[in-house]
């Protein structure tokens, strides 16, 4: 009698997550899942993680006791076993450093920030922008160095945000309550041309 390995797990409803941390390990890339689709990209390189490390250079210091920014920590959508996101910074409760969970509950999210990779289409960011109001994530900033432009989305409500705040770098971003502050953009690189 031959032995046959174990089954892998297909993706299906309710073990999307499972699957995507298989991929995760396997293959180094970035997973999420949006919608119920598993969503794949590389690990942020370059000017896409120049972005991230100055926009949390800026905020750190300047957050509050209780609060810290995070890179890569996921969001899951309420009552829903298999979406989350994965923002390239979260500000979020200082205990979530401290916990083993790896999912931060989207109303314990004061800002999620993506900056939009190089070939990422607007559908793709349109759909995650979405996702993020229909979790009830209160602030997004998304940055886009393709264009050296950024959108602050706040207000979520009716599976959208009610007000966006656009801006080009050199403008500085006003994050609202709890962070209270300038965002300084124009030290932030755009992606060359091509």
């Amino acid at each position: 009698m031959s032995v046959l390995p174990p089954l892998r797990p297909r993706p299906r409803p309710g073990n999307l997550r499972e699957v995507a941390e298989q991929i995760e390990a396997a293959t180094g890339l970035r997973v999420q899942i949006v919608g119920g689709s598993l969503v794949m990209s590389p690990t942020p390189r370059g000017k896409h993680a120049g972005v991230i490390y100055r926009l949390e250079e800026a905020i750190r210091p300047r957050l509050p006791a209780t609060l810290v920014a995070a890179e890569l920590a996921s969001i899951e959508m309420p009552e829903d076993p298999d979406d989350y996101v994965t923002p390239d910074l979260t500000v979020c409760p200082a205990e979530f450093l401290e916990s083993d969970d790896w999912l931060i509950d989207p109303q314990d999210v004061e800002l999620a920030v993506e900056v939009i990779s190089k070939s990422e289409k607007a559908r793709d960011v349109s759909q995650r922008n979405d996702w993020h109001a229909v979790a009830g994530v209160k602030v997004l900033l998304v940055v886009d160095p393709r264009h050296g432009s950024w959108a602050l989305h706040t207000q979520p409500r009716g599976g959208g945000y009610q007000e966006t705040l656009r801006g080009k770098y050199g403008e500085e971003i006003p994050l609202p309550d709890p962070l209270c502050l300038q965002l300084a953009t124009d030290r932030l690189p755009v992606y060359a041309s091509g």
